[in-house]
C-alpha cells in the first residue's frame, strides 16, 4: 500500500541528444551538374538526424569509495558495478548497446591509504568458485552472452588479480562468455 509513495531513482547520469549528420561524398558544384543523375531524395536523408541517448545506472549493491571496496561479495556482487546503455534511435529504429564494469569478481581488497596500494587476494580460490559463479549466472541471465574485457595490468602489481580472474573463467568454462584480456598499460 506504499509503493505509491515511493519514487523509484538511480545513482547514475542521463543525457539525451539530438545529432545532425552532415557528411557529403561530393562537391555541391557536382551534386548541381546537368551531367550528375538527380535522385529525389528525401530531406532526413541529405541530413540524417539521431536521437542519442546515454544511460549509467550504479548499482546498490557493494557501492564504495576506489581502494575502499574492490571484489566480489558472498551473493556475486562486485564492488562499484555500472551498467551504462547507448540508445540510438534513427527512421523509426531503436538499437541498444549494453557494457557493464564492476571489480574483479574475486574476493580481493586494497589495504592502506597511500596512492595505489599493492592488492591482495583474500580468499582461496575454491572459496571464490560459488561467488564467481553466482556473479556471471546473473550477468548471463540479464545479458545472453558477455564479453569480459580484462584491463588489469597483466605485468605489474596487479597481476595476481588478473591471474585469479582467469583463473575463475577457465573453472567456470561456460559457452557464453568471451574472455579477452587488454592491458593497456602496454600500450600507453
Amino acid at each position: 500500500e506504499v509503493d505509491f509513495w515511493i519514487i523509484p531513482i538511480i545513482q547514475g547520469f542521463v543525457q539525451i541528444e539530438e545529432l545532425v549528420v552532415n557528411y557529403s561524398e561530393a562537391s555541391d558544384d557536382e551534386k548541381s551538374s546537368p551531367e550528375t543523375p538527380q535522385e529525389s531524395t528525401c530531406v532526413d536523408d541529405i541530413h540524417p538526424t539521431f536521437l542519442v541517448a546515454l544511460i549509467s545506472r550504479r548499482s546498490r549493491h557493494r557501492a564504495g569509495m576506489r581502494y575502499k571496496r574492490r571484489g566480489v561479495d558472498k551473493n556475486g556482487n562486485v564492488a562499484n558495478y555500472v551498467e551504462t546503455e547507448q540508445l540510438i534511435h534513427v527512421h523509426n529504429h531503436t538499437l541498444s548497446f549494453i557494457q557493464t564494469r564492476g571489480s574483479v569478481p574475486v574476493f580481493w581488497s586494497q589495504v592502506g591509504y597511500r596512492y595505489n596500494p599493492r592488492p591482495r587476494l583474500d580468499k582461496s580460490e575454491n572459496e571464490t568458485v560459488s561467488c564467481f559463479r553466482a556473479h556471471f549466472e546473473e550477468q548471463l541471465k540479464n545479458y545472453k552472452k558477455q564479453v569480459i574485457i580484462n584491463l588489469v595490468d597483466q605485468t605489474g602489481r596487479e597481476k595476481i588479480i588478473g591471474d585469479a580472474y582467469l583463473k575463475q573463467v577457465l573453472l567456470y568454462n561456460n559457452a557464453n562468455l568471451t574472455y579477452v584480456s587488454f592491458d593497456f598499460h602496454e600500450h600507453w
